[in-house]
């Protein structure tokens, strides 16, 4: 298996190679040469796995030769061993029609633990094998710069930057980050919104003398290895609702920002797992329910919301569906980033659009509409949802259809959002890991919104 880029000007290169790559030298983001198909045999003979087995066996076809498989497994072991669930993301049946994949059983109650736990020891096993100099550098809009810096905190080798925007996490989003006091671990918070860090991280890694000066490694889901992670995890729920007996295709709604967790449901289908349409959630912020419903992609005016995981306009992902979507025309995907930096928009034609609605369908679910869910769900069924995955459920109760069976991605535990579960005027009881943060002090250093003041910092700490 081979990595190449989604603007084809980067020689194919292996699983490791990609991986601190991450962002391709061109510009573009790495995609698998070829997606590996998977028969319904197959499928019916991993249904049974557990999350650990079937994780072995889906990420043994896009490491191919580059990890021994014993060596892999053990990555694999480790990882989901800091997992509080037995089955890593179990599924809970809210209705016959409606089911939650609970993603939040990591050690920073967030899906991004189910990737980050293992990037974090795939970075470390790569730093002990080649002798290599890793130096994390990440954006965040709450939950990436947590489960980032719990993957790889005090690990020997590795040292880690994370921006966050300063004043738009949640309280204990912030407080997982910077009450860690680790020497390797360095938070920035940045003066302005989620898509300033982003736009500075992206400009870092495409400053390739300064990328390979500092040795540079990307966390974000720009790294290839962060969408094959979350692609076990659509496996596993599938699976999971066929073992009580569900048979045929099921939806998944996905409340995403940056199209990297609904990215990782696209390769499933592709793969072959039976899945019926991905039902794309977002917040105000809807420049990609725009581009689904309209073949639209354009920024609009930057809204903070009680679902601020997903307070984003420009989605880093995107580009690798776009890349599949024309087919792997890599020269046209350049054509249309370049277009989308001189103009700030990409249209597509009537036709492709139809392409894009065959797959998704998209809802963007409004600041009172989240809470009214919250409130809903939790008088209804006795369910409490954080915002995000909120906003997932609604998007699946508005665009379902009659009969079909959908999964809705729990993306949080709701204690990380408890500004917003308050405004219902429900209490709940922090676990005790994160009731514990209160208690401890401090460490961030706020910075202006610039290259420049990042890459100041950068050079001082690495």
């Amino acid at each position: 298996m081979k990595y190449i880029s989604t603007r084809g000007k980067v020689p194919p290169i292996g699983f490791i190679d990609a991986i601190l790559m991450g962002l391709a030298d061109d510009g573009g983001l790495l995609v698998p040469e070829r997606i590996p198909q998977v028969s319904a045999d197959t499928l019916q003979k991993w249904q049974r796995l557990s999350y650990q087995e079937l994780a072995l066996e889906i990420f043994t076809l896009y490491v191919d030769q580059d990890i021994p498989r014993d060596e892999l497994k053990q990555l694999v072991d480790d990882s989901y061993a800091t997992f509080r669930h037995e089955d890593v993301t179990p599924v809970r049946r809210i209705r016959n029609d409606l089911h939650v994949l609970e993603l939040f059983h990591g050690p920073t109650f967030a899906f991004k633990d189910v990737a980050l736990q293992f990037l974090g020891n795939l970075y470390s096993y790569v730093s002990r094998k080649r002798n290599s100099i890793i130096h994390i550098v990440g954006a965040t809009s709450g939950d990436t710069g947590a489960s980032a810096i719990e993957g790889v905190r005090g690990k020997e080798g590795i040292k880690i930057c994370i921006l966050h925007p300063h004043g738009k996490v949640s309280r204990v989003q912030e407080l997982q980050m910077t009450t860690v006091d680790d020497a390797n671990v360095l938070n920035l918070a940045v003066e302005g919104t989620f898509d300033d860090c982003q736009r500075i991280i992206k400009e870092l890694f495409a400053d390739v003398d300064f990328k390979h000066q500092y040795h540079l490694r990307a966390i974000n889901s720009i790294n290839i290895a962060r969408i094959l992670a979350q692609t076990v995890y659509y496996f596993f729920a599938y699976f999971q609702l066929a073992n009580h007996g569900h048979t045929g295709p099921a939806n998944f709604s996905v409340p995403t920002g940056n199209f990297g967790d609904i990215f990782a449901g696209y390769l499933a289908k592709a793969m072959g797992l039976p899945v019926g349409k991905l039902i794309l959630a977002t917040n105000e912020n809807n420049i990609l329910a725009h581009f689904v419903n309209e073949g639209v992609y354009q920024p609009g005016e930057f809204k903070s919301t009680h679902s601020p995981s997903m307070d984003i306009q420009v989605a880093s992902n995107f580009e690798r569906y776009l890349y599949y979507l024309y087919g792997g025309d890599a020269a046209k995907v350049a054509a249309l980033m370049d277009e989308f930096k001189a103009q700030g928009r990409v249209i597509v034609p009537a036709d492709v659009l139809e392409r894009v609605q065959e797959t998704f369908a998209a809802y963007a679910v409004g600041n009172e509409e989240c809470l009214n869910v919250i409130g809903d769900y939790y008088a209804k069924y006795d369910y409490l949802l954080d915002p995000h995955t909120a906003c997932g459920v609604a998007a699946s109760d508005r665009v379902a259809g009659d009969g079909e069976v959908t999964v809705a991605l729990s993306t949080a535990h709701p204690a990380k959002f408890d500004e917003s579960i308050r405004l219902r005027e429900i209490t709940q009881t922090y676990p005790r890991e994160i009731q514990a943060l209160f208690d401890k002090a401090q460490h961030q250093t706020v910075v202006g919104g610039t290259n420049e003041d990042v890459k100041s910092r950068l050079v001082a700490f690495f």
